[in-house]
This record gives structure tokens, C-alpha cells and sequence, in this order.
């Protein structure tokens, strides 16, 4: 079993490499994994995988990839190439888009000597609600019904794990096994607004709902002491 450090992945929701420089000197050694999602990455592109890769820290490339199959494979293969330990894709992409992006990550990692990432599928962003499935022409379909579907057809492409929210884990993990990875942003202690997520836990709840890696951002990356606020968030994951 992991750690809860290990487990633990802070989204740095910024936009210059000073503020992840600094966040790293406040943080460095006590997370498992940095996500660099669209705002980061569309504002320095490999430079900030390249830095936290040169810092020794793991990196999750949230890039949420949805294309034809041949584009998320090159693009898979370019995050593998730079080091990136996870990678997403969309579910809704569909197998062949999926298999391509496993094919390429394999590919790239034996050609550049590194570590084959974990690919894993976004099933349903916890912004979304039952009301939003409405206005995307899904009245009828349940939230939880539709993860756990999707998460079945990643798993059955041959994805590592998923991206959903902590209140379809159970579901997921029921359906995919103990060894499947359910990452889970919309992570809240119980002390921190909501934003704009709207399907969320506390740190705790997420794990007894069975979540394998939780994705904290603004919980510690707006504290007055992002390190104190990350062990408080370890302590409650280990219960």
C-alpha cells in the first residue's frame, strides 16, 4: 500500500514559474506528485515538467487529452518523453483513442529510458451535475451510472485508472477492482470553500469511499503555511 505522501498530489493552478518555484521551496519533499494542468501548462509549456522533473518530483500531466487517435498518441508520446508520471485522457475519446495513448506511452518510454507513465481516463469533471447532464442531452443518465461505465470501458482499453469525483469511487472501485487507480480532485477540508466543484469530500471521506490519490489545490497552495495545511491533509488520509 502507498503512503498517503505518495497518494497526495497538490495542482499547481498558477501562472508564472515563480509562483511554482515557490510553492516547491515551501512543499519539496512531502507530496507524491505536482499536477500541471491547461492554465500552467498553456503559460510555460515543458519548461515547468522539465523544472519539477530537475527537482526530483513527479509530475501529473492533467491535460485532460480529447482528440483523434494518432493526435492524443503523439501528444502522450511528447509528456512521456518529458518524464511526466501520470497522464489523462478523456473517456469520451472512446477505446481507440484510449488503446493509442497506452500503445504510445509504452512506445516512448522504452525509446527514451524512462518510466512508462500511468494513463488514466477522465470520466465525469465535478463541476458537472445531474442538471448539466440535462443541458448536454443526458437527462436520463445518473452520474454515478455514467463514471462507472466509462471507468469500465478505460479499464476494459487498458488504462491504468480514472479522474472522478470521490462520490463515485465506490461505485468505481467496486466495479474495477483494488488495484485500479481512482484519482479524485474536488478535495476539500471541511474548513474551505467549495469554488466552483460541486461533487466533493473531505480528505478522509475520500479515502474510505476508496480513492487511491487525491488532488488538493487551493486547500494548500492558498494557505498562510502550505506545508502545514499539506501534513494536516496526510494526517487526516491516514486516518
Amino acid at each position: 500500500m502507498s503512503t498517503a505522501k505518495e497518494r497526495l498530489i497538490v495542482a499547481l493552478d498558477y501562472d508564472t514559474m515563480s509562483e511554482v518555484e515557490n510553492l516547491l521551496s515551501r512543499l519539496q519533499g512531502q507530496v507524491g506528485y505536482y499536477k500541471v494542468g491547461l492554465q500552467l501548462f498553456s503559460r510555460t509549456g515543458p519548461q515547468v515538467i522539465n523544472y519539477l522533473r530537475e527537482q526530483g518530483e513527479k509530475v501529473f500531466a492533467d491535460l485532460k487529452l480529447h482528440d483523434i487517435p494518432n493526435t492524443v498518441a503523439k501528444a502522450t508520446r511528447a509528456l512521456t518523453a518529458l518524464g511526466a508520471g501520470i497522464i489523462d485522457v478523456h473517456v469520451s475519446g472512446g477505446t481507440e483513442m484510449m488503446k493509442a495513448a497506452v500503445r504510445a506511452a509504452g512506445e516512448a518510454a522504452r525509446e527514451y529510458g524512462v518510466d512508462r507513465p500511468y494513463v488514466i481516463g477522465v470520466t465525469v469533471l465535478t463541476s458537472l451535475d445531474q442538471e448539466a447532464l440535462g443541458e448536454l442531452g443526458l437527462p436520463q443518465v445518473e452520474i454515478t451510472r455514467l463514471a462507472v461505465n466509462w471507468a469500465k470501458l478505460a479499464q476494459n482499453a487498458g488504462l491504468d485508472g480514472v479522474v472522478a469525483s470521490p462520490l463515485e469511487a465506490k461505485a468505481i472501485r467496486a466495479a474495477c477492482g483494488p488495484d485500479f487507480l481512482i484519482v479524485t480532485p474536488g478535495i476539500r477540508p471541511r474548513q474551505v470553500a467549495a469554488h466552483d466543484q460541486k461533487r466533493i469530500t473531505t480528505p478522509a471521506e475520500a479515502v474510505a469511499l476508496g480513492a487511491s490519490h487525491l488532488v488538493v489545490g487551493r486547500a494548500i497552495t492558498d494557505a498562510a503555511d502550505p506545508g502545514q495545511a499539506a501534513r494536516a491533509i496526510l494526517a487526516e488520509m491516514e486516518g
